[in-house]
């Protein structure tokens, strides 16, 4: 391990008695000693395969263009997924909620070129479809979970779904955006609903140059503005769902960046605290704390600087520097990373998922790499806010997890703790990287992984493969059921980097010549390994 001892390392995965989950349905309670016995690691690979270390096994809970109502389907590169039980007394019956974060135009609307000025309305209107989230019934029979096909509560949320701001003032004139996209990572807040997180955003709609207000393209752009002409701004933004009525807002005072997560702690006055990282390379670290119980639009939002470990307020009016560069506090939140870079807060590199460690209340940040600086493999930073407390303005920073030789692990993603208190980590190597032997530093990881780190025994402290991903394809937004037995897991992208549709990378998981899908697989054994 890399700048911490072993024995920090176990320290910090120690259990208190004041624990609290992110994950407001598993219990601190819960976390037991434990010891391990058959936890065994398996080696990276290249095949296109989901392969699972012995005592796990999985079954594909449902996949890209499933039907699971009359006239709804499963959209496409799932990501983020959060389990809410509809009654807490029965934790194998509940609302899954899944993101889908982009498409990809060749499986989803057949859109072959690189001119996206020949996409039809048609076709960008398929790729609507397929963003934003899936609400799904779903229940466990004879120790085995399925989807409740055309259960009232099943529905889609999509790129075309109105969605209103929280805020009292229009965002471009509009007090409503259309749709939600790039949903990534997210979180669950205290009274069950879903925080999903719009990150890459500018692939759809561009960006502002707010100098000569044009829209600025990215780099992978889907041009859907030829065809909708919806404000950049309107994008971006921490998007709130009711998962049993389908009702969502997007929560202005949480700022607009490229949000990979938005991880919740309720204070003991009621108050939220809300972690967020802009996944992208030199970006930042935001905490929201709100200034009333409840609250994600009343509260203060305040950007980290690392080396000072303080906590810098975005308030437009206690902060001069933005009150001479910005119109007010809307202007300020809009362009967050301005505002953010201009009162001095530290670049990371790509601040991914955000946990907090149920032992201690510490906050892990997984920060996946950055080429800019040298660091291609990642590393994972723990944040100990001053005297344990979420609220607090102080903090200490320092490296936890480094990605290389000695963890086994390159470029963190999505971080989970289970109920007895192991972390758990996926990958997230691009595909355009992974297996090349030009770029030598990935090649000793293969295809995307899952590790656990277990809290006790004689792996304590060691990230362990557990599972590989097909080919291409990212482990993304591990969730356990309540009991823990289950880990819902996204399969994302698989084949991505194909070179064509008759040269395919992958064939997951159908098998065959069939083409790649993303899908949600529900792991087994999880509770027994660990």
């Amino acid at each position: 391990m890399n700048n911490i001892s072993r024995r920090s390392f176990l320290e910090f995965l120690g259990v208190s008695s004041t624990a609290i989950f992110a994950n407001p349905y598993i219990s601190a309670k819960n976390l037991t000693p434990l010891f391990i016995s058959k936890l065994k690691a398996i080696p990276p690979s290249e095949l296109d395969e989901l392969a699972l270390t012995d005592g796990l096994s999985y079954e594909v809970l449902i996949k890209w263009k499933e039907s699971f109502s009359k006239k709804t389907k499963f959209g496409f590169n799932n990501d983020y997924i959060a389990f809410v039980p509809l009654d807490k007394k029965n934790p194998n019956d509940g609302l899954l909620w899944v993101n889908h974060e982009y498409v990809d135009p060749r499986f989803v609307s057949q859109f072959m070129g690189d001119d996206v000025s020949l996409k039809t309305k048609k076709q960008v209107e398929k790729e609507m479809y397929n963003v934003g989230g899936s609400i799904l019934r779903v229940n466990k029979v004879d120790g085995k979970w399925q989807v409740v096909k055309n259960d009232p509560f099943n529905r889609r949320i999509t790129g075309k779904t109105e969605i209103p701001f929280n805020w009292s003032e229009p965002i471009m004139g509009k007090k409503s955006a259309m749709g939600t996209l790039a949903n990534c990572s997210g979180g669950i807040t205290p009274w069950g609903t879903i925080l999903t997180c719009e990150e890459n955003y500018d692939m759809f709609y561009g960006e502002r140059n707010y100098k000569t207000g044009e829209r600025i393209l990215s780099s992978y752009d889907m041009g859907w503005y030829l065809q909708y002409d919806n404000p950049p701004e309107h994008y971006g933004w921490v998007v709130e769902v009711d998962p049993k009525t389908g009702k969502a807002q997007k929560h202005v005072a949480l700022g607009r960046c490229a949000h990979e997560c938005a991880t919740i702690k309720e204070l003991e006055d009621g108050r939220l605290v809300v972690y967020s990282g802009d996944d992208s390379v030199n970006q930042f670290l935001y905490k929201f704390i709100s200034s009333k119980p409840g609250s994600l639009s009343e509260g203060t939002l305040y950007v980290a600087n690392t080396m000072m470990g303080k906590w810098i307020s975005l308030n437009y009016d206690e902060q001069p520097v933005l009150q001479k560069l910005f119109k007010d506090q809307t202007d300020v939140l809009i362009r967050l990373r301005k505002a953010a870079k201009y009162l001095g807060a530290t670049p990371l590199d790509r601040p991914e998922d955000i946990e907090i460690n149920p032992a201690n209340g510490d906050v892990l940040v997984a920060l996946t790499n950055n080429s800019t600086v040298g660091n291609y493999l990642g590393s994972i930073m723990k944040v100990a806010e001053k005297d344990g407390q979420h609220d607090a303005l102080e903090f200490k920073a320092e490296n936890f997890l480094a990605g290389g030789e000695e963890t086994n692990f390159a470029c963190p993603d999505n971080l989970a703790f289970d109920p007895k208190g192991n972390l758990w980590i996926t990958s997230d190597i691009s595909g355009s990287q992974m297996n090349r032997e030009d770029k030598p530093f990935y090649l000793p990881y293969k295809n995307n992984s899952l590790f656990v780190v277990p809290k006790d025994g004689e792996h304590a402290g060691k990230p362990i493969r557990v599972a590989n991903a097909p080919t291409h394809a990212e482990f993304t937004g591990p969730f356990f059921s309540p009991d823990g037995k289950t880990l819902f897991l996204s399969v994302q992208h698989p084949g991505e980097y194909s070179y064509s549709m008759n040269e395919l990378s992958s064939h997951w998981p159908d098998g065959g010549t069939k083409i790649p899908k993303p899908a949600v697989v529900a792991i087994y054994g999880v509770d027994e390994i660990v």
